[in-house]
């Protein structure tokens, strides 16, 4: 489990594929938002469970989270 800051906002998140889901825009209480990928959004987002109605950020659980890196969070 990896426990996200606000250190991480701007931090490209990719599925275990490699394929961008989106982009960190916040970090609260540990939860961190992701302001989704218009060009790949269709395509991931019954993987990770959005829904049909599209939001501007979708939060996602720490214990998604494989790795950090210094420039993405994958998740899957």
């Amino acid at each position: 489990m990896a426990n996200l800051t606000e250190d991480d906002i701007g931090k490209s998140v990719v599925d275990a594929d490699g394929v961008s889901v989106g982009t960190i825009s916040s970090v609260e209480e540990g939860t961190a938002y992701v302001e989704p990928d218009r060009d790949t959004y269709e395509k991931v987002k019954s993987k990770l469970d959005w829904g049909d109605e599209q939001r501007d950020a979708y939060p996602i659980n720490s214990r998604e989270i494989a790795k950090v890196s210094d420039e993405e969070v994958r998740i899957g």
